[in-house]
């Protein structure tokens, strides 16, 4: 998978679902593009451990 070189073309790909074990109580738990919280414990991994950039906010139109 070639990483998206900036958080626009970010934006226009679909996120992966990812799983892993959390790292506080072992439980096996989904996220996307590799962001996580686990229910089970309350623990969540830090954002800039995501597989690819998050994309940016973006204003609405009045």
């Amino acid at each position: 998978m070639t990483m998206p070189s900036s958080p626009e073309e970010a934006a226009t790909e679909h996120p992966e679902i990812t799983f892993i074990g959390c790292a506080r109580c072992g439980t096996l738990i989904a996220g996307l593009d590799g962001r996580y919280a686990c229910s089970g414990c309350g623990w969540v991994n830090e954002w800039t451990e995501g597989h690819r950039p998050l994309p940016e906010a973006r204003r609405r139109r009045s």
